[in-house]
């Protein structure tokens, strides 16, 4: 992926909806981003393909290639930051975009205000992510090890394959262990954005954590959540 351009960072917008992809285009462009529209999903990996982006918005809907079905080929080869927008209330639809390695997911309707806050909060993660980082694995704990040129953590030799939210929350909350830290806390330090009440997507990336934790058979401490306050990294045994 190329650098983020300072001034006009390049937006893909997949939306079959007209009316709806006509008031992103209009909107983000004049928000200073520089704008490609496609309108199905087909069409819509190709230009992902070929072209450098630095965020892709898609719908889950899409005629002939679903969304989803969009992300799965696209992160076969490219690690380009994808929001997903979707009608979809189901939890499950949620879940589903985050395993396929979405980095975040806004139901519709939404504002363009929070649309842009959405995508500037991705821009700045990404823009945090391409600091200068050693090439060797950098730091352990019991047996889990950190990669910070890979943004991944491994159980032995295996990698629990996290997307860069998933990697610098749990290395947010390893910093911190046994430790309890707020979603608002989380949510902006590591989501660059403020926390509200019916965002999930903290939620799901901690669900994930743990699933990939689980599937590559580390179990010495485990992402827990505190009710009413957050969540903290303990040893299993513990609570």
């Amino acid at each position: 992926m190329t650098p983020i351009a300072a001034s006009h960072p390049r937006i893909l917008s997949i939306e079959d909806d007209l009316v709806l992809g006509a008031y992103v285009h209009e909107h983000l462009d004049r928000s200073g981003f520089q704008v490609t529209w496609c309108k199905n999903g087909q069409e819509g990996l190709t230009m992902a393909r070929e072209q450098p982006f630095d965020v892709v918005l898609m719908d889950i809907l899409l005629p002939g290639m679903d969304g989803l079905a969009v992300l799965t080929q696209l992160r076969q080869s490219h690690s380009t930051p994808v929001l997903l927008m979707s009608a979809l209330g189901a939890e499950a639809d949620r879940i589903s975009g985050f395993r396929l390695g979405a980095d975040d997911y806004l139901p519709k309707p939404f504002s363009m205000v929070e649309l842009r806050v959405r995508i500037e909060a991705i821009l700045r993660r990404v823009a945090l992510d391409r600091r200068p980082a050693p090439v060797a694995v950098v730091s352990s704990m019991d047996s889990l090890r950190f990669d910070e040129e890979h943004f991944d953590a491994f159980y032995g030799e295996r990698p629990a394959g996290l997307t860069r939210s998933e990697y610098r929350l749990l290395d947010t909350l390893y910093r911190s262990v046994d430790e309890v830290l707020s979603k608002a806390f989380l949510y902006q330090h590591v989501l660059q954005r403020g926390y509200a009440a019916h965002d999930r997507s903290l939620d799901m990336h901690i669900s994930q954590i743990r699933r990939k934790l689980k599937a590559i058979g580390y179990t010495e401490r485990e992402v827990r959540t505190v009710w009413g306050k957050g969540y903290i990294l303990s040893a299993a045994d513990e609570m």
